[in-house]
């Protein structure tokens, strides 16, 4: 072939494209044109002919669907999946060479699709043809074949549409037009024609079969498999990985070829949504699709911090949300702006304005969606933004993106390439492993088209290539044309652990061999796998010793470092007890020694979610509770005081309090859904009142106060403190300082008595209580600090009142209780002080915020283990757990 010669190959695929230019760049063979046969027919076409691409069809679609009436598919054409049905449809008919405008009376479903198509048309550009356009002007040029397509051979293909036929068989009066089947099946209408086939013998790998627990498994064995192909010197331009459905295995093979370090070419292209740029639309899709939210934003903001409103904002400045609100509604926003002030930004600037700006518009919602994309993205982003909304709806943009793909940035022809099965039929490889041979998985089955069922048009004639047989021939080509090995793989168990069958294809092909998951591998993949391949090795890593011994100390009954043991006066230790200390710390501190280093040392903390919650938890009633006793209480002692107040009064005044209450909570925190809420602030009122009209002990001409802070708390209103907030409260002979806030305290109008009352919004104890195991330590210690702080002379009651009840429980002797506290708390410290942060009855318990980072069931197994040693390791402390 002289340099001037022209000479076509006609191939199947991308890859299939770069692997014979490159195979002809490397025989130097100048004028070899290498295109898809739909290619050479636009090239045969001339002037400005081409054919009509996924993006161009789908965006003509979307503008054509609303302006044309459907007829009985009218009611589905603006649902999520239309386009995606639309486009699957015309390229059926176009690729059968159906006439769908010819049809149109047969049924009304075909007139309504033969309007779209006409109306898509219309909005294509005037070079952009259907198949039977390109064959007939190609075969208006035919006379110019020798001069623009020369010679041409068609290699690699199994099949071609029947759209291109006629096109085929003219262009053998003109120009040579060879079919180059190798050993490949030849489709039975070229009998017919005069194109020249040329066939070879079919190879004869050698074939094994294997099977494997589940899909993620046969990638793992895949992998391990690539791994032993490269270790014996086979260069991975020769190594391929195929399945029929490649998308099963796609998330596998992308974590596997990170922590596996093989190029690892997935010829099909990787989801888009797996890079940052698809992970930021994606993030901004999230928020245009299920409305704006805290998360949704802090997510966006994370991906997109240099574009859009955000590049205005200063660094850090997600702070100036509240961590826990949901702010899910545009109300909790507007709140939320009203009361920033410059003070609350970073760098002290009002920057309200532009993320008001920013809210705005992702409030807008799908309708907006265009407009959003191009506030928010930039660069690739906007790019894949762009693309996602000419694919899909503005509805189900989220959805869409979930099926883009791009190109990995791998070259194929020096990688190990993962492909689909076709693919690989049209490019052999030397050695090949095929997964997913399993029943209904290989081949796949027939399923109807979404808009023209069987009954209208025939599937066989709207789909004449369907997807079984060719899976058939695909499977039958691959073994036909590997020059080495094939091995065939399947899973056993479906992830969900359902049985799954062979297919039909592995038959007489010989028995398989059963790899167990935990097998060891011949050649592992990977540093991690072999690791886990060579126990004796992993033993000596410093991890593995590390969490070896834990699972065995775990184990034992007796106390071991890994239960809370550390060295007797660790700085860190003292550190935390040389804090001031709270009621709740305290009670932490006796009943659980090791939450109480985790949360006060470690700075350990249970995951927040900011989701709206079903309902609120215990500790979400209480709070809401007592902030609406504290507001109401405010309000009654500013309009005359709560010891005067009538029956309405009280219930006018926390009423007001609930109201406002539920605003700030629904800016701040999570909320159930509404008419659970509003229940939930209905049994909030009705407890608030009773707690403030209980008045079996009322003090005379007494003044109440809310949430009064003592030992140097922030106050969390601007009300009057009964005493100097900010002097230091010690509980004598501990060493403990102590701070907090009283739920309510009154103090009788001659300032001799005080009442301290500490609100319970759960049930009421069975029997009369003191200490309840080390349970309530409040009434004791407020008791203490409001003697304390207004004297001796002042004779204190504390009182524990259930307003669910209601039941007001009163504390004999609290004198006599702090000193039994006392006790407890000086043996806590020495205790703790000398390494013994152990379990305690709370560890693991329902109320146990940290218990995720016990071990698995800690309540029944590791809890009860350990626990005698504990208590016996504790001593007099373990005696408070049994106090009444």
């Amino acid at each position: 072939m002289t340099n001037a010669s022209r000479f076509t190959q006609v191939v199947h695929g991308r890859l299939a494209m770069l692997e014979s230019r490159l195979a002809a760049a490397r025989d130097s063979r100048h004028g070899l044109q290498v295109m898809s046969f739909e290619q050479a027919a636009v090239r045969l076409a001339g002037g400005f002919a081409r054919p009509i691409d996924d993006e161009s069809l789908r965006a003509a679609i979307q503008e054509a669907l609303l302006a044309t009436p459907m007829g009985e598919l009218e009611s589905i054409k603006t649902l999520p999946g239309m386009i995606d049905a639309a486009a699957d449809t015309l390229h059926k008919a176009w690729r059968a060479g159906i006439d769908l405008a010819a049809r149109a009376a047969d049924h009304p479903r075909l007139a309504a699709i033969a309007r779209l198509k006409a109306a898509v048309l219309d909005r294509l550009p005037s070079g952009m043809m259907r198949p039977v356009d390109i064959v007939a002007a190609a075969s208006a040029r035919i006379g110019h074949a020798p001069a623009v397509i020369g010679p041409m051979e068609i290699a690699g293909l199994t099949e071609l549409s029947p759209c291109w036929r006629p096109l085929l068989q003219a262009l053998t009066t003109h120009i040579p037009v060879q079919w180059t089947a190798g050993p490949r099946s030849v489709p039975a209408w070229l009998e017919d024609t005069d194109v020249a086939v040329s066939r070879s013998p079919a190879r004869t790998p050698e074939i094994s079969a294997v099977s494997a627990a589940t899909a993620f498994h046969e990638t793992i064995e895949a992998m391990r498999w690539v791994r032993s192909r490269l270790a014996s010197g086979v260069s991975p331009s020769e190594i391929a990985i195929a399945a029929a459905s490649p998308a099963d295995y796609d998330d596998h093979f992308l974590a596997l070829r990170a922590d596996a370090n093989i190029d690892l070419h997935f010829v099909h292209g990787v989801r888009i949504v797996t890079t940052r740029e698809g992970q930021a639309a994606a993030a901004l899709a999230d928020i245009v699709v299920r409305g704006l939210s805290q998360a949704r934003l802090r997510r966006l903001a994370a991906l997109c911090r240099d574009t859009g409103p955000f590049e205005t904002l200063p660094e850090s400045w997600l702070r100036v949300l509240p961590t826990d609100a949901p702010l899910s509604t545009p109300g909790a926003w507007n709140r939320l702006f009203a009361r920033l002030t410059p003070e609350d930004w970073p760098d002290g600037a009002d920057h309200a304005p532009a993320l008001r700006m920013g809210v705005e518009m992702l409030a807008k919602g799908p309708d907006a969606a265009a407009e959003i994309g191009e506030t928010f993205l930039k660069g690739r982003a906007l790019t894949i933004w762009r693309k996602a909304l000419l694919t899909g709806s503005a509805a189900s943009i989220d959805a869409t993106l979930e099926t883009l793909k791009q190109d990995d940035g791998l070259e194929a022809s020096v990688s190990v390439a993962w492909m689909p099965a076709s693919a690989l039929a049209a490019s052999p490889r030397r050695f090949v492993r095929l997964l997913g041979l399993n029943s209904s998985r290989w081949p796949r089955g027939i399923a109807e088209d979404r808009l023209i069922p069987d009954h209208i048009i025939p599937t066989p004639v709207l789909d004449p290539l369907p997807v079984n047989l060719a899976d058939r021939r695909d499977f039958e080509t691959i073994l036909a044309t590997t020059a080495d090995s094939v091995v065939l793989s399947r899973a056993r168990r479906h992830s969900d652990g359902r049985l799954l069958g062979r297919s039909q294809l592995l038959s007489g092909l010989g028995d398989e061999t059963y790899v167990r998951r935990n097998a060891a591998p011949v050649h592992a993949f990977s540093e991690t796998d072999r690791l886990m391949a060579r126990p004796q090795e992993f033993a000596a890593d410093p991890q593995a010793i590390g969490a070896q011994g834990c699972w065995r100390d775990w184990r034992l009954t007796e106390i071991t470092p890994h239960d809370g043991l550390v060295r007797a006066d660790h700085p860190l230790v003292l550190a935390i007890l040389g804090r001031t200390q709270s009621a709740s710390s305290l009670r932490r501190l006796l009943r659980n020694p090791l939450s109480f280093v985790w949360v006060y040392a470690f700075g350990w903390r249970q995951p927040q979610s900011s989701a709206e919650p079903l309902v609120l938890d215990a500790l979400g009633i209480g709070d809401l509770v007592h902030m609406v006793l504290d507001r109401a209480l405010r309000d009654l002692e500013a309009g005359g005081g709560l010891a005067s107040a009538d029956t309405e009064t009280v219930e006018a005044a926390v009423a007001r309090a609930a109201q406002a209450v539920a605003v700030d909570w629904e800016s701040e925190r999570p909320l159930p859904p509404p008419v659970i809420w509003e229940r939930t602030l209905d049994d909030a009122r009705v407890m608030a009142g009773r707690a403030l009209s209980y008045g079996d002990d009322a003090l005379p001409g007494a003044r109440a106060y809310g949430e009064v802070p003592f030992g140097g708390s922030e106050p969390k209103s601007d009300a009057e403190a009964p005493w100097d907030a900010s002097a230091p409260v010690t509980i004598p002979d501990t060493g403990f300082n102590i701070a907090g806030y009283i739920d309510r305290l009154d103090i009788s109008g001659d300032g001799k008595r005080a009442l301290v009352r500490d609100y319970k919004t759960g049930r009421q104890p069975r029997g009369d209580i003191r200490l309840n195991g080390g349970r309530e330590l409040q009434r004791c210690l407020y008791a203490f600090a409001v003697k304390a702080l207004l004297g001796d002379d002042v004779a204190i009651s504390a009182s524990l009142l259930y307003p669910r009840e209601p039941v007001d429980l009163q504390l004999d002797d609290p004198e006599a209780v702090l000193a039994e506290i006392t006790g407890y708390l000086r043996a806590a410290r020495i205790s703790l002080a000398s390494g013994a942060a152990l379990p305690g009855p709370d560890t693991g318990g329902d109320y146990d915020d940290l218990s995720f980072a016990l071990p698995a069931n800690a309540s029944a197994t590791y809890c009860k283990r350990k626990m005698p040693a504990a208590t016996e390791r504790l001593g007099e402390v373990a005696q408070i757990w049994e106090a009444e």
